[in-house]
């Protein structure tokens, strides 16, 4: 039986020795589909006490994080959205601040500290600013997790180094790490934690062992006792059970709908009238299709025949509609939205008519390059708006991109896609995996050395020299690289060999984007567009490419070459002088 994220909380404050409370604390515990894309929140604020409003400042950023957090992209990891989220509070505070007299004495405005914890899937995650702090509890000890940002001036004097509202933006430190079921974690206001220890937490969770708001009081009540006099906040929270499934849980969306019939021209399906296959491959059928509700063309794609029995396989295939539902951009194929109720298994999405951009290359075999170049911008601002949601394509081929007949590019297919906020705290949380086809992935897949948006990047790369030439810059190398170490023997063809009619400089940019290691390639897409039409002077030099990046097999055949010729004169040398 699967088992889901079970964390029970505890909280309790108390204003201490002042007359005003300047702490404020909430927690969050959302149920499905919120409580797998974004799992269960604490937060905890604490005003500054030279200022007579902070407690204002405190219950913004605890209430705007515990709103805003929850509203989101699902596609966005935690780290993202909780500091979009804490930088966005962080600005409204510091205008407000901006409009008072706190603009000259920050110590006077809406100020506060903010930590936080987030149990997301199987991981931990931990946003702080300021002196309060997140400890875990362990059988003898309090680990401290956060780091005060606290300025000391001498002995008697200090002052916070960073704080929510303080200045025009904030640093926010992020931890993140995988947690296990019983571990106990303890947020508190600096009013609490100076008076608190381990055996203190243990005392309270052995007192209290089922109701830990109960405990969280204890331990307030003990902080008291031990001389504390400022406000005091302390959150407990005990990790339960932890989720034995992936965090998206994409599984539950096929609950209860069965697996679709073979479809035939004319048949009748959930609606939908047939009218001829469009594709068949290894993981899906694709059908158009009329809604006669609409009178619209639309595209039917139900799952391969000989991969309905692989959960995971099924997953993915649902994946392609969950991302396209949270795209909304002219160059990324759309879904069809429509109130009808299921009852298989498949996507809808809309027809675009057209051709693909593999049929597009036998029919241009030698392109201009503006006409590339239009082609390779629309295709760029699609994988944009893709990397803008923390999702990468990893599959894309020419084959799964559309030209329709008003030239309008569009890319499909996002079965592939490897969405952050989804992966998040699962077994596959990083794309390190080969999703798509691999004549057109970069490298870093190969290598496990992680990839990124510059990996998305490589592939236009290629697809763009391939439009150009009717040829891969590397052949079939790429797909031999087995490590690190093998990148040096990618031996890249220079374009310029096919089409002598291409600019010199034109080269010098695409050896740049596909270079074999992502750290070397550009570090943006819109780099790459840039330098596509305005070529900077590193490229306008044009250089010819020194031998080793040319052909390495060829360079280290010349140093062995020359290494031979020198141990043969070292020999002849010692054999006269012998």
């Amino acid at each position: 039986m699967s088992t889901c994220l079970r964390v029970d909380l505890g909280q309790h404050s108390d204003p201490g020795g002042r007359a005003v409370n300047q702490d404020f604390h909430g927690a969050s515990v959302p149920t499905e589909p919120l409580l797998s894309t974004k799992g269960i929140v604490l937060a905890l604020a604490d005003g500054i006490g030279s200022s007579a409003v902070s407690q204002v400042a405190s219950a913004a950023a605890v209430r705007g994080f515990l709103d805003d957090y929850f509203s989101t992209s699902e596609a966005w990891p935690v780290k993202r959205a909780a500091q979009r989220v804490l930088q966005a509070t962080n600005s409204w505070l510091h205008a407000q601040n901006q409009r008072s007299d706190a603009r000259f004495d920050r110590d006077r405005g809406q100020v506060c500290t903010f930590s936080a914890l987030v149990f997301k899937g199987c991981e931990a995650h931990l946003l702080h600013v300021g002196d309060s702090r997140i400890y875990r509890l362990h059988p003898q000890a309090l680990e401290q997790l956060t780091e005060d940002h606290r300025v000391r001036v001498s002995d008697g004097e200090s002052h916070l180094g960073r704080a929510l509202g303080a200045s025009a933006t904030v640093e926010i430190d992020y931890r993140c790490w995988t947690t296990e079921v019983g571990e106990v974690y303890l947020l508190a206001t600096d009013g609490a934690c100076e008076h608190l220890v381990a055996a203190d937490v243990h005392a309270a969770l052995a007192a209290h062992p089922a109701q830990l708001d109960a405990a969280a009081a204890h331990l307030v009540a003990r902080a008291l006792a031990q001389g504390a006099d400022d406000n005091l906040t302390v959150q407990l929270a005990r990790v339960v059970s932890l989720p034995d499934e992936p965090a998206h849980r994409l599984h539950a969306q096929r609950e209860g709908l069965a697996m679709p019939p073979v479809l035939q021209p004319r048949m009748d399906f959930e609606g939908y009238i047939i009218v001829r296959e469009l594709q068949t491959s290894a993981r899906s059928h694709v059908h158009l299709a009329i809604d006669p509700a609409s009178g619209r063309q639309v595209v039917l794609k139900t799952p391969s025949v000989d991969l309905r029995d692989h959960p995971e396989h099924l997953d993915r295939f649902l994946l392609e509609e969950w991302v396209a539902r949270r795209l909304d951009h002219p160059n990324l194929l759309k879904p069809c939205v429509t109130d009808r109720r299921r009852r298989h298994l498949y996507v809808a999405m809309e027809y675009v008519d057209g051709q693909t951009l593999a049929q597009w290359m036998t029919d241009h075999p030698r392109p201009d390059l503006d006409a590339v170049r239009r082609i390779v911008e629309q295709v760029a601002r699609g994988l944009q708006a893709l990397h803008r949601k923390e999702m990468l394509h990893q599959d894309l081929r020419p084959e799964n991109i559309m030209i329709d007949r008003q030239g309008t590019v569009k890319i499909i297919d996002f079965g592939a896609v490897h969405v952050a906020g989804l992966a998040e705290g699962t077994r596959v949380a990083d794309a390190d995996l080969l999703p798509g086809s691999l004549q057109y992935a970069a490298p870093e897949y190969f290598t496990g050395e992680g990839v990124s948006a510059q990996s998305d990047l490589f592939s236009l790369a290629l697809i763009t020299y391939q439009m150009l030439t009717g040829a891969l810059p590397y052949g079939l190398q790429v797909t031999q690289v087995r490590g690190p170490g093998d990148l040096h023997r990618l031996s890249y063809e220079p374009v310029r060999q096919a089409r002598r009619d291409l600019p010199a400089w034109l080269d010098a940019v695409l050896r740049q984007a596909l270079h074999p290691r992502r750290a070397r390639r550009h570090e943006a897409l819109s780099a790459f567009l840039h330098d596509l039409s305005h070529p900077g002077p590193q490229h306008l030099r044009a250089q010819r490419a020194p031998l080793l990046e040319r052909d390495p097999a060829r360079f280290w055949r010349g140093v062995a070459l020359l290494l031979g010729l020198l141990v043969l004169l070292l020999l002849g040398l010692l054999t006269s002088r012998a």
